[in-house]
């Protein structure tokens, strides 16, 4: 069984690197905007999930994690470059909310409110994303979202312990990217080309 985690693992690291080659591609090319506050709270927290996972025996499962986290930061780093800065009022809202929500975590030291926290204070950070994109429904790669939906399904099953510390994070991106996949279907319906 230890082995066809890895090997699940390996899979959904490499899907995770492959579904963002269409989103990095059309964010040089200025089809895709990535919101600065999103990636860089998104990279934080993903870090800061991925130290308690591997401290709670997530093992393998753990590396999708990780994987993540180092193509927030870099979607972050062409944000700032090829991005727009397109920040309302709301954004740094939720962009300051995601910092407390960050520094309760901080003082909190218990993992199951940890975990909670951090799938929080993603979920705060994705809020200026979903802002931006019910305006401009083509701003952001659909097929990356949808990919991730599954991805991140994906790598529950790599996961080596089970527990409300290991699974919720990766779990409420299950729900959110597909939430968000199908915001985007349906206003890209509404708004057409």
């Amino acid at each position: 069984m230890p082995e066809l985690k890895v090997i699940i693992s390996i899979i959904a690291v490499l899907l995770t690197f492959i579904g963002y080659v269409p989103y990095v591609r059309d964010t040089l090319q200025k089809k895709t905007t990535p919101h600065i506050y999103t990636w860089f709270i998104w990279g934080l927290v993903t870090a800061i999930a991925y130290g308690l996972q591997v401290t709670n025996g997530a093992g393998v499962g753990s590396w999708v994690t990780l994987a993540v986290a180092i193509i927030c930061f870099f979607i972050f780093t062409l944000g700032l470059r090829h991005g727009k800065k397109d920040i309302t009022k709301s954004d740094t809202v939720f962009f300051i909310l995601s910092f407390v929500a960050l520094f309760l975590w901080l003082i909190a030291k218990q993992p199951i409110l940890s975990v909670i926290l951090a799938s929080t204070i993603d979920m705060l950070g994705f809020i200026p994303t979903i802002r931006k994109s019910w305006n401009k429904p083509y701003s952001e790669t659909l097929f990356s979202y949808e990919l991730n939906t599954f991805r991140h399904g994906l790598s529950i099953f790599a996961l080596q312990r089970y527990s409300i510390v290991t699974w919720l994070y990766p779990l409420s991106w299950v729900i959110a990217n597909a939430l968000f996949s199908v915001i985007l279907i349906i206003r890209r319906k509404q708004v057409g080309k």
